[in-house]
């Protein structure tokens, strides 16, 4: 079988690229009506589609890529096919098409593709499950925990298509030196070789390194329990020398900025319009009723790149010179009656939705702390200050793990930065979008932690 084994599937990505040019091909047909125009906006749109999708790692798509992943992909690819089809067609006036055409070809064009697309992906599963295809024959050297996990991945998960077939443990019992490690891999035509790092000397990493690379095989490696190994390294190039960066922040990138603040815009411009413009009169008057007051409380935190910033919401408490360096406790005496409704229901972090809109917050993001609060946490909790790598949140992945709301302790605040790390690390929209509604969900249901 022709198709077997193979470190790629190396037909697999040209003919995606094929498939995803003749859907966008004959959909245009819809759109325009003469020869000379259609070939023209398909020229142009083959072009920039496959440009783009190199730029947005579109077809980075593996046999371990989760479906999560891969949304992510499609909606960033649909984000920018919209903007060249609208940029072509702003370009030739002439042609005068309206703008319902024009996102019904895109809809009608990257359904196809997604269709296509997951059929492909699935379909493949189920070949490598079934009729043990597309296979990569795989070696583990090194036996410890992690390796055993790694192990259990693979026999576990018989779609991805990783045939293990031997673990070699270099330091017990029945050990194996990294010779006779070599000379197994040799025999049996072994595609990719997880090492642990933990597990092989310098000298023999020196040596598997080198046999890899002059055998043409694939070489990865497992962490050890050092800190820097545990982190989502960047590695690029100086020139020709390799760097390694601590880690990679997916907002960094322009195109997830913008996909992420506009994002940020058109939820908080729905907000301040659609809720905030009746409801601020009606909030306004039930807290001037009970206490004096202004409505609103402004508070400094630390967001981005640790800069200050005014944040808002409405005013919970009787006014006090506590308010900024004292954190709310349940059954605080300050918290007014109107406060303990608008705090359970989270009605007074909606002003916040204005910070959003100025750029100073995020919808999703680590929320941010007291100014006193950030000074003390950074120097007593660890990679505390990474949070403050990108802008802070009215809602986050903390918030929504069950770490939200009042610091018990220093677990508490270890944990939440652990989420916010994650977060930054591993941002997407469905991320936020799927934060955004645990959000809601946690809201309407009643949350323990809102007081």
């Amino acid at each position: 079988m022709i198709f077997k084994r193979g470190r790629y599937s190396g037909f697999l990505r040209p003919i995606s690229y094929v498939i995803d040019l003749i859907v966008i091909g004959y959909f245009s047909m819809g759109i325009i009506s003469e020869k000379s125009d259609i070939l023209n906006f398909f020229i142009f749109i083959s072009f920039s589609w496959i440009v783009s999708a190199l730029l947005s790692n579109f077809y980075e798509v593996y046999r371990f890529t989760s479906v999560t992943k891969m949304l992510g992909l499609i909606v960033k690819q649909t984000i920018i096919f919209l903007l060249l089809v609208f940029a072509f067609f702003g370009f030739f006036n002439e042609l005068s098409t309206k703008s319902t055409s024009i996102l019904k070809y895109v809809l009608l064009t990257m359904s196809s593709i997604t269709i296509i697309k997951f059929a492909i992906f699935f379909l493949l599963k189920k070949y490598r499950k079934v009729f043990k295809g597309n296979l990569r024959i795989v070696v583990i050297v090194g036996l410890n925990k992690k390796t055993d996990q790694l192990r259990k991945y693979f026999n576990d998960n018989p779609d991805y298509g990783y045939q293990l077939i031997k673990t070699f443990d270099l330091k017990g019992d029945n050990k194996f030196n990294i010779d006779e490690v070599i000379e197994f891999i040799s025999d049996h035509e072994v595609d990719e070789i997880y090492s642990s790092v933990a597990e092989v000397k310098n000298q023999e990493l020196t040596k598997l390194i080198d046999y890899a690379d002059n055998n043409l095989k694939i070489l990865k490696f497992l962490p050890d329990n050092k800190e820097i190994y545990s982190k989502k390294l960047d590695f690029t190039y100086y020139g020709y020398l390799p760097i390694l960066s601590m880690r990679r922040i997916p907002t960094d990138e322009p195109i997830n900025l913008f996909i992420k603040r506009s994002f940020d815009v058109f939820f908080s411009l729905v907000v301040i319009i659609g809720i905030l413009s009746w409801l601020t009169p009606i909030i306004g008057f039930l807290i001037k009723i009970e206490s004096k007051g202004p409505i609103f409380f402004r508070q400094k935190r630390n967001g981005l790149d640790y800069k200050e910033f005014y944040c808002y919401k409405f005013r919970s408490m009787i006014p006090n010179p506590e308010a900024h360096l004292h954190q709310i406790r349940k059954g605080d005496p300050r918290v007014t009656k109107i406060g303990k409704f608008i705090r359970k229901t989270s009605i007074d972090e909606l002003p916040q939705f204005i910070n959003v809109l100025k750029g100073e917050m995020s919808v999703v993001g680590p929320r941010p702390h007291m100014v006193s609060h950030t000074h003390m946490y950074a120097e007593k909790i660890d990679k505390f200050m990474v949070r403050h790598f990108i802008k802070p949140g009215i809602t986050g992945l903390a918030q929504v793990s069950g770490f939200r709301g009042e610091v018990e302790d220093d677990t508490f605040i270890i944990n939440r930065v652990k989420y916010d790390i994650y977060y930054l690390e591993n941002w997407s929209i469905l991320m936020d979008l799927r934060i955004v509604f645990k959000t809601i969900f946690d809201t309407l249901g009643g949350d323990d932690k809102a007081y």
